[in-house]
């Protein structure tokens, strides 16, 4: 039974949120006082989910919270034709075996955030997978090739000269298909998946019969350790959940002070008057950026590994920083990564930080060289791109920073 007035509903919702198409309709649904269907789909293209991942997750648990129920929609169908959004060329398509492989471990790490008594996993091959030709022949005369180059990425490739192909248009009106099967009253999705999301909404009122439309909240995208992209496992800048809670630490701690607050409001679970006295005090400076940040470093990494884990994560962070003196102040240089990751030596000669990269190896070999306070002894480590604290020697301190 959902208990919260309308008003007081929509309040929760619009925290954290970009759009929602459109309030009105919202609101509307919400006075109805009977459990919403809420709609988010994953494609399990890869194995883990990280805490980009989670901004999404964490709305779809305070709707658990205010009574409605959740369809989770894993895409083990679509994810084998692959999400063409914010793609710059066509992605190759994954194997069956794959897909359901990544499926049963998006199931084990989903129910770290939402309630799983109150979750209904489903699968859109149970519907999609046993469309006849006709009926796919049917759906695909919805769109027009017109609109589908409405879509940024699809008209950026199309002016291009870069091939489109014709699976990929069918993507977003089978992800738009997902909506009809469920009677979905609101889909959640990342501001990338607006047009995707649309269509959804556009297919319900087209079906015969006609289906009241969904409400479509889009919501921000979390951006990566290295401050610029959203966060990605392809890119390295990303923060697993099922990492060690002391590797949690140290990613969070090495993001900015700027972002710190947008990671706060998007996965600290925090209501917005929380939400603005951590920017009075951060503002006033009745509590310093470092603090603030290892509270929300503790505080992830006890979310998905125990608050002992959380505790120990801070102990172990504050003995290799705080406790060997690491100023709060430093140098910090630039590198422009040119590769997925780079060789430690290398990032640090072309950031002008030493003057070499055997000179950096010597520094290695004698012990001399730490990155976010673990001594490295590999002199042919990698590191993908984003935020990380140097010592070299016994004193100097740097902070390489993303050009």
């Amino acid at each position: 039974m959902v208990a919260k007035s309308p008003d007081e509903q929509l309040k929760i919702i619009r925290q954290g949120t970009v759009e929602i198409i459109s309030e009105e309709e919202l609101v509307s649904k919400l006075a109805q006082k009977r459990p919403l269907v809420i709609k988010a789909g994953f494609d399990p293209t890869a194995p883990d989910i990280h805490l980009g991942h989670t901004v999404l997750l964490h709305k779809l648990r305070q709707f658990q919270e205010l009574g409605h129920k959740i369809k989770l929609l894993i895409g083990d169908f679509t994810a084998m034709i692959g999400d063409p959004t914010g793609k710059s060329e066509t992605r190759p398509p994954l194997t069956r075996e794959d897909v359901l492989k990544n499926s049963d471990t998006y199931k084990k790490q989903v129910f770290k955030i939402l309630d799983e008594k109150e979750t209904d996993v489903v699968f859109n091959s149970e519907w999609l997978g046993q469309q006849t030709s006709m009926e796919m022949i049917d759906l695909a005369s919805r769109y027009t090739v017109a609109r589908m180059l409405e879509r940024d990425d699809f008209s950026k490739r199309y002016k291009e000269g870069r091939p489109i192909a014709i699976h990929e248009f069918l993507y977003p009106l089978l992800q738009g298909h997902d909506s009809v099967a469920l009677k979905a009253d609101v889909e959640l999705g990342g501001t990338d998946q607006k047009f995707n999301l649309l269509v959804g909404r556009n297919l319900q009122r087209d079906n015969r019969p006609p289906l009241p439309a969904q409400v479509v909240i889009t919501m921000p995208l979390l951006e990566g350790t290295d401050g610029v992209n959203k966060m990605s496992k392809s890119l390295g800048n990303y923060i697993g959940i099922t990492e060690p809670a002391k590797e949690i630490v140290g990613k969070v701690m090495s993001i900015s002070d700027e972002l710190m607050m947008k990671y706060w409001e998007l996965v600290g679970e925090i209501n917005s008057e929380e939400l603005q006295k951590l920017k009075s005090d951060l503002s006033s400076g009745a509590e310093h950026p470092r603090d603030l940040k290892m509270r929300l470093a503790r505080k992830i990494a006890a979310r998905f590994h125990g608050e002992d884990a959380g505790t120990e994560a801070e102990e172990s962070f504050d003995a290799q920083f705080r406790n060997k003196d690491v100023p709060t102040e430093m140098e910090n240089v630039l590198h422009a990564w040119t590769a997925e990751t780079e060789r430690l030596v290398n990032i640090l000669a072309t950031a002008g930080a030493v003057k070499s990269a055997g000179e950096a190896r010597r520094l290695i070999k004698q012990g001399g060289l730490a990155v976010n306070g673990e001594k490295i002894e590999d002199t042919e480590i990698s590191y993908p791109k984003g935020e990380y604290t140097v010592r070299l020697g016994k004193k100097k301190y740097l902070k390489i920073s993303p050009k």
